[in-house]
């Protein structure tokens, strides 16, 4: 009846257990639930903007040249925005942004050579742990602002002292997961050549992302469970 009257289906959000009456579906919180959202929320878009294009730069490195490799992957890029308007979904700001700045990349790529390819973005992960940091000046810490697209948490929830101490804590660790991941791919950047570079930065890269999701689930899963928080499906 709710889809013909329009209605929103359900979706899952965390609340306070005691307040499960008033929604429908309530689960505990698990660790492999709380991977299994994450994995269905980021990793396609994780493998779509990372995964894909340094297998296909690197394809094209090794068997054309740095040139076309460059160019391959804005247009893989430009391919990505051209489907999501096809398909008539939301195109992300962040993803538009992040188009243009490859965009910019690549021109100077081409003309300059790909250290300076590969040089920029770290220059750009270096601005990002500013910006983690910068968050802890005002009131609400960056990563409390990206937690509702991850993991999304009923208004009442957010504002609690814990919750706000998590995401405190976790928004210094995403700052040193991205000096950590600047300092890692500049060190690679001139000390390998560009084909192992592009392998090597990949994986490390995955790696220390991957790490820091672990331990970011951890932390979140210990205050959950201390909050006495589950799931429960809403409706919007």
């Amino acid at each position: 009846m709710d889809e013909l009257l329009g209605a929103a289906p359900p979706r899952s959000m965390l609340v306070a257990a005691t307040d499960r009456d008033e929604h429908t579906g309530p689960s505990a919180l698990t660790r492999s639930r709380v991977l299994a959202m994450l994995a269905r929320r980021s990793l396609p878009s994780l493998i779509e903007a990372t995964v894909v294009p340094a297998l296909v730069f690197y394809v094209m490195l090794v068997t054309i040249g740095p040139g076309v490799a460059m160019l391959t992957v804005l247009a893989w890029s430009y391919a990505a925005v051209l489907r999501r308007r096809l398909m008539g979904q939301n195109i992300p700001t962040i993803l538009l942004l992040s188009v243009l700045g490859l965009t910019l990349r690549t021109v100077l790529g081409v003309t300059d050579g790909t250290f300076i390819y590969f040089l920029q973005p770290i220059f750009m992960t270096v601005a990002l742990a500013g910006v983690f940091l910068g968050s802890l000046l005002t009131s609400r810490p960056i990563i409390g602002r990206l937690a509702h697209d991850f993991c999304p948490l009923s208004p009442e929830i957010a504002q609690r002292p814990a919750i706000l101490r998590l995401f405190i804590q976790l928004t210094i660790l995403w700052a040193g997961v991205h000096l950590v991941t600047a300092a890692t791919t500049f060190g690679l950047l001139v000390s390998v050549p560009t084909p192992t570079f592009v392998a090597l930065k990949t994986l490390v890269s995955l790696g220390i992302t991957v790490t820091a999701i672990v331990f970011t689930v951890s932390a979140s899963m210990r205050i959950a469970r201390a909050e006495n928080l589950v799931f429960a499906h809403v409706h919007e």
